[in-house]
């Protein structure tokens, strides 16, 4: 299982906005300069991550993103839904009643969604601003 890696980009991004005061924005520029992005690619990302709600653009030449919700509400999983959608991993092939490969793969994934619900971008913002 992989995630592609517009996630990553989307995972350092955000870490990074939460890292700034408060009404604060970061321009494109800057955060693909961070990850050594071209702002084109990085402005793609920015775009999902937008329309999820999860960060806000204020144009112009003092513009920039930011952080749009709560702070403390944003998990890793929404971030992963912005950028890769809310599809499953695992599909069976063999459409037939009651698959139990089917049912183990999918407890694994809600196993594995609920983690990374429970796990808040926040928490790891925290560890990076006191290293």
């Amino acid at each position: 299982m992989k995630y592609s890696n517009a996630t990553n980009y989307a995972l350092h991004t955000m870490v990074h906005l939460m890292l700034q005061p408060e009404r604060s924005s970061v321009g494109v520029q800057e955060l693909a300069q961070m990850q050594d992005l071209s702002p084109t690619y990085l402005s793609k990302i920015l775009t999902k991550l937008t329309k999820a709600g999860l960060i806000e653009s204020t144009p112009g030449a003092k513009g920039g993103y930011k952080i749009s919700r709560t702070k403390h509400n944003i998990s890793f999983l929404d971030v992963i839904y912005a950028v890769e959608g809310d599809t499953n991993l695992f599909e069976c092939s063999i459409h037939h009643e009651g698959c139990l490969i089917e049912n183990v793969m999918t407890q694994a994934e809600e196993n594995m969604k609920s983690e990374l619900e429970s796990k808040l971008l926040i928490d790891i913002a925290k560890k990076a601003e006191s290293k």
